[in-house]
């Protein structure tokens, strides 16, 4: 164990999009002259990679095993994606720090900057997430949504790699059309090449980004016209510059609890209350309280579609709740503003009134209609 108030070692996950969000964790506590030090731990999530997401269970397969290294006091503290995080955890276990969340947003990430509206009738939009699965059914039931695995980086693989094998194709078979005609010309036959592209193929290959590089060598399984990701899991990855994406409204598209904020856990002591002081973000406590008790009052597990979103304005914080079927055909949902002063009951309230107008039942078909293997204790672990 680490020396308290100086050296701090906090556990992560190991993956590219973690290992950025821990960075910027390790930044402001250095700011502060804090000496920190991530220790990357492999977790139970990250060891099924190519298991879709809600068939892991409950959300702790993130969790687990970098809190278990705090509780062990291996480590000092662990940096997780709020989303990820169970609702029920160890009373010696505190979530010292919720730094200022990122958007809370989704994206639509298409190959060409597509509204959802305008995706072709029967479009293929993949996800692993049962809430995104649900609400894009529910706003355009001909769509057909497949399962999307993997990272941030390989699900933006995934979406640009058939178009860009078409046009790598394309501009091979143009330069090898160039060459020829050169090749007839100096045989004294006068044809001149016509062709669409300007450059070499390898000067068009040099221009693309790394994300684009990978996608040209992936081999294609579904072909995606669009896909859903959480748009701060795509500015965190340093790929919004390099995707065409457009926001979906948190109105109609209720992100999931806790989506696009940080939680930094640690055992109750002089240590959690230094971690608080440097990097807890109010507003986004506050907000995501509400958001994680909603979801906790209804007791979605794994297997049901719940977003919740909280946004503080003025003594208030307004909240939207979404609950459906898992085809999107049946919603329960409110919006209603919580005050401040007393936003954990009024939380519990308001998931009460849901229950009652019939999440509770949407929540027990979703249950019912899972593998038994799926029905386990526990919230869905949402992909970014």
């Amino acid at each position: 164990m680490s020396k308290h108030g100086t050296e701090i070692r906090l556990a992560t996950r190991g993956s590219d999009l973690a290992l950025r969000q821990a960075g910027e964790v390790k930044a402001a506590l250095e700011d502060r002259r804090f000496s920190v030090e991530l220790v990357e731990v492999e977790t139970t999530g990250d060891e099924i990679q190519d298991e879709l997401i809600h068939r892991l269970g409950k959300t702790g397969a993130f969790v687990r095993s970098l809190d278990e290294k705090v509780l062990s006091g291996e480590l000092d503290g662990a940096i997780h994606s709020m989303k990820d995080m169970p609702t029920e955890s160890p009373d010696e276990l505190v979530v010292a720090a919720i730094p200022e969340r990122a958007s809370a947003n989704d994206a639509l990430v298409t190959p060409d900057g597509k509204e959802l509206e305008d995706l072709p009738e029967g479009a293929t939009v993949g996800t692993s997430s049962l809430r995104r699965q649900a609400q894009l059914l529910h706003h355009r039931p001909d769509l057909n949504v497949e399962p999307l695995r993997g990272n941030v980086d390989t699900r933006a693989e995934k979406l640009l790699a058939p178009a860009l094998q078409r046009e790598h194709e394309r501009r091979t078979e143009a330069e090898k059309e160039k060459q020829s005609d050169k090749a007839m010309a100096q045989k004294g036959h006068k044809k001149e090449y016509e062709g669409e592209f300007d450059r070499t193929v390898e000067e068009w290959f040099n221009d693309l980004a790394e994300v684009e590089r990978r996608a040209l060598e992936r081999e294609v399984e579904t072909e995606f016209d669009a896909i859903v990701l959480a748009q701060a899991g795509l500015e965190r990855s340093g790929l919004a510059h390099h995707l065409e994406y457009v926001e979906l409204p948190k109105s109609e598209f209720v992100p999931a609890p806790g989506q696009g904020a940080l939680a930094v856990t640690a055992l109750d002591g002089d240590l959690a209350g230094d971690l608080n002081t440097v990097l807890d973000h109010p507003r986004t406590r506050v907000e995501t309280t509400v958001e994680r008790t909603v979801l906790a009052e209804l007791g979605g597990g794994c297997v049901a579609p719940i977003g919740v979103h909280g946004l503080i304005q003025g003594e208030s914080v307004h909240v939207d709740v979404q609950v459906f079927s898992q085809d999107g055909t049946e919603i329960v949902e409110a919006s209603r503003d919580v005050p401040v002063e007393n936003h954990v009951s009024a939380a519990k309230e308001l998931a009460a009134d849901l229950a009652a107008r019939g999440a509770d039942d949407l929540i027990a078909a979703a249950k019912a209609d899972e593998p038994r293997e799926a029905k386990r204790e526990g919230e869905e672990i949402h992909e970014e």
